[in-house]
C-alpha cells in the first residue's frame, strides 16, 4: 500500500470518527424524550399515575411485570452519564469512543496479515 493510500485511509477514518462524535454528541439532544414504541405498547391497558413513591401503574398491562435490568445503575444507564438529565451528548460521545476502541481492537487482533508480513516459503 502506498503512502498516499495510507494517508487517505487515515483521513477517512478520522473524518468518520468526527462525524460520529458530532452526531452522538450534538444530535442526541434533539431526540424525543417521549416513550418509544416498545414502551407505549407495554403500557397498553394501564393508566400511569404519579404518587409520592413515583409512578404507579393501574390496570392490566405488560409493564406491570417489568423489573429493573442488570445495568440500570450503570454509569451510562438511560442514555445519560450517572443519571444526569442533560448529559445525553456526553453519553453518546462516550459510547462512540468505547465502540471505536472495542471494534478497532477486535479488527487489529483479527486482521489478516499482508503478503509482505508473512514469511515466504523457501524455493528449493
Amino acid at each position: 500500500m502506498s503512502r498516499s493510500d495510507t494517508r487517505r485511509r487515515y483521513r477517512f477514518l478520522i473524518g468518520f470518527l468526527l462525524v460520529a462524535l458530532v452526531i452522538a454528541g450534538g444530535v442526541s439532544y434533539l431526540a424525543s424524550s417521549s416513550p418509544d414504541g416498545l414502551d407505549s405498547v407495554t403500557l397498553h391497558g394501564c393508566q400511569v399515575s404519579e404518587t409520592s413513591a413515583g409512578e404507579q401503574l393501574d390496570g392490566t398491562c405488560i409493564a406491570q411485570n417489568a423489573t429493573e435490568h442488570a445495568t440500570a445503575s450503570g454509569p451510562l444507564a438511560d442514555y445519560s452519564v450517572g443519571g444526569a438529565e442533560h448529559s445525553v451528548g456526553i453519553a453518546g460521545i462516550l459510547g462512540v469512543i468505547v465502540t471505536v476502541l472495542v471494534a478497532g481492537g477486535l479488527f487489529w487482533l483479527l486482521r489478516g496479515r499482508s503478503t509482505s508480513d508473512a514469511a515466504t516459503p523457501d524455493d528449493d
